[in-house]
């Protein structure tokens, strides 16, 4: 049987004498076209197996069915796994994802030149999407330029614009707010349990709101629990391999019998190159140090040794994310509630027993 030619859309309206508006009707199921036009039409979009793209079908609605996706580095397994999710339950939806990638970490953003979140702000217009989360970048700082807040404000008078973090004083986004503190204190819990009493903390870059809520949680439990805190033991630097395996080198100039028993890293790149770096210095993991983390990757249960960390649940946020997005980008401001538990995922690095 010989394959029907590829149709466009402007090619059925052609064929059945009427709009390409009038199709595009058809196509989004409006009940505004009459039953013996939408039959003339829908025989042919059958005939020809006609699939409809994104853009005929926003036509009616003057939507493009896409969404954008801005955030900070693109690498960083944790952005990388949440954009995944979102990816995917957007296509569930029927919308497509743009991303845009700002690289605007402490050690990128001197690659990205003079392109700054606010220039990436004025692209999204440009690509003209039906809205915009953010995931992290600048307006994760605790000391956030007016003029981006106000870039930001200006986009959400245009499209919706779904931030996921903590509310801003004077930023008219919508915000999905998750507890940055929640399973820090599960960690340390566990490790105490264990028989650790000095416990350190390493990761994580200065004047990022992550970055303080975990510590602060860290040093709240420690001292309900009456437990001694070393400031040298807490250790920031970024979110990355190398910075693990340096804040690890900088805790073992205290000589062994000033280490702390056991860490807590910031994810688990940060917990892999702190292990490296005892390995490279003759220790071991969790024999010497025990390490847990507050951040899962994917793959962390294959590393050696496995990692203790903290399942942050990605596929829950992104599903949330999107819902919120796709109700806002419906008319709808209230806010979704999110109930954001993360789960600890016992392993080997922190030296508990199977």
């Amino acid at each position: 049987m010989k394959q029907n030619k590829k149709i466009t859309i402007s090619e059925i309206a052609e064929k059945c004498g009427v709009s390409v508006s009038t199709v595009s009707r058809v196509l989004n199921n409006s009940p505004s076209v009459s039953p013996k036009k939408r039959e003339r039409i829908q025989r042919i979009i059958d005939e020809h197996q006609y699939t409809p793209s994104v853009y005929a079908r926003g036509m009616i609605h003057h939507t493009s069915k896409n969404i954008g996706i801005m955030l900070p580095d693109i690498t960083n397994p944790y952005f990388a796994s949440l954009f995944m999710e979102i990816q995917r339950f957007a296509l569930k939806s029927n919308y497509a994802t743009l991303l845009f990638n700002t690289m605007s970490v402490q050690k990128k953003a001197q690659d990205n030149g003079t392109f700054s979140e606010e220039s990436y702000i004025r692209m999204i217009l440009e690509k003209q999407v039906d809205g915009v989360l953010i995931l992290g970048g600048v307006i994760d700082r605790e000391d956030i330029p007016e003029s981006y807040i106000q870039a930001l404000n200006q986009l959400h008078t245009r499209i919706p614009v779904i931030i996921l973090g903590t509310q801003i004083e004077g930023c008219e986004c919508l915000f999905m707010e998750r507890n940055l503190k929640q399973g820090v204190s599960s960690i340390v819990h566990h490790l105490i349990a264990l028989g650790h009493e000095r416990i350190g903390f390493i990761g994580g870059e200065p004047g990022i709101r992550i970055t303080t809520a975990r510590i602060d949680s860290f040093k709240q439990v420690m001292t309900a629990l009456d437990k001694p805190i070393a400031q040298e033991h807490i250790i920031t630097s970024d979110y990355y391999a190398p910075d693990g395996y340096e804040a690890m080198k900088q805790l073992l100039q205290l000589g062994r019998d000033q280490l702390p028993t056991a860490l807590i890293a910031m994810n688990d790149m940060v917990a892999i190159g702190a292990i490296r770096a005892m390995q490279d210095t003759g220790l071991k993991c969790p024999d010497d140090i025990a390490i847990a983390s507050c951040d899962q990757f994917e793959q962390s249960e294959y590393s050696i040794p496995r990692l203790t960390s903290l399942d942050q649940h990605n596929e829950y946020l992104g599903r949330m994310a999107v819902m919120q997005l796709i109700s806002a980008m419906n008319g709808s401001a209230e806010k979704i509630s999110i109930h954001h538990t993360p789960k600890l995922m016992i392993r080997e690095s922190c030296g508990a027993k199977d």
